[in-house]
């Protein structure tokens, strides 16, 4: 086998299948079953978004092409295994590829699956490995008030992971009240943004919205932590920091996935943070958050539309 089919972004709004060549060496070959869809971040990469400062940071392991167009994007691959190994042969695995059929990758790009999780939901596996490093990065506490403003993917799986600290008391906030349900299914309690809390000890903000993080500001506590891990791509967020921010005494950090976040940075690689991403999908609490799936071969036609601004479900999977 020398060839595949691959998912391709050729121009705004626009993808296509393209025919492309497997690599002449490589450990270990799959046949993929599921690909998950990251729909903020392939948002911007469909529509020609990512900005031209982090065309080489925004580069995903084993993508081809180049931003802004055309390019092989995606990182959320769980295939069964053709080739490689004895040990993994026939056994599922999640790898961060993009959009393609078949794929030949190192083996160190290889995460076997944990036995018992099912490979469509092993497709949140890059989401909850983030999910951990925002965590992580928030330093979470016992008993703390914990705010995740913005309840998609990221924040649903922030709202699982921050629930799992005890006596954490963790609300999500969304503009769509549909999303109550998965929220509270993640342990956490949720709240449209006119009835957020306020007085909380970190607040955590992914929708990636200037109002959301303004939102932010508003709900923190005196000497609070907020979280950003949103990402912006090109757009500018204006805040009033000239307001009560200083005298709060609030601290806004980053967090992204890149790096594992310092307070466990000396302890664990990024090959273990997956592998505990991994272990905590086998909870089937989790099959809430796919709630769409697009036969690999309509993707061109159907993706567009899942990728618009307009729609209003969790994670979307291709199906093989």
């Amino acid at each position: 086998m020398s060839h595949s089919e691959a998912l391709w972004y050729t121009a705004p709004g626009q993808a296509e299948h393209r025919t492309v060549e497997l690599p002449g060496a490589g450990d270990v070959t799959l046949e993929a079953l599921y690909s998950g869809i990251s729909r903020g971040t392939e948002t911007l990469v469909l529509q020609g978004r990512v900005p031209r400062s982090e065309h080489a940071r925004m580069r995903c392991p084993l993508q081809e092409g180049n931003f802004p167009f055309p390019v092989k994007y995606g990182y959320a691959l769980v295939g069964r295994v053709l080739d490689g190994p004895a040990h993994l042969k026939g056994e599922h695995a999640f790898v961060l590829h993009p959009h393609q059929r078949t794929a030949r990758v190192p083996l160190s790009f290889v995460r076997p699956l944990p036995k018992g999780l099912p490979p469509k939901r092993a497709c949140l596996a890059a989401n909850m490995e983030t999910a951990l490093n925002v965590t992580w990065d928030a330093q979470l506490a016992p008993g703390q008030k914990v705010l995740i403003i913005g309840g998609g993917v990221l924040g649903l799986l922030t709202a699982a992971v921050a629930s799992s600290v005890p006596n954490t008391q963790v609300t999500v906030v969304d503009v769509l009240a549909s999303r109550a349900g998965a929220a509270q299914k993640m342990g956490a309690n949720f709240a449209p943004p006119a009835a957020a809390p306020t007085d909380q000890d970190v607040v955590i903000h992914t929708s990636a919205t200037e109002d959301g993080l303004l939102r932010a500001l508003e709900c923190a506590a005196f000497e609070a932590k907020i979280v950003e891990a949103s990402w912006y791509g090109e757009r500018t967020v204006t805040l009033p920091l000239g307001a009560a921010f200083h005298a709060q005494r609030l601290q806004i950090i980053s967090s992204q996935v890149g790096s594992v976040a310092p307070s466990h940075r000396g302890s664990v690689t990024h090959a273990a943070r997956m592998a505990r991403a991994l272990d905590l999908l086998q909870d089937e609490k989790f099959d809430a958050l796919i709630t769409g799936e697009i036969p690999f071969d309509e993707a061109p036609k159907r993706l567009p539309a899942v990728l618009s601004g307009d729609s209003s479900g969790l994670m979307t999977v291709l199906r093989y």
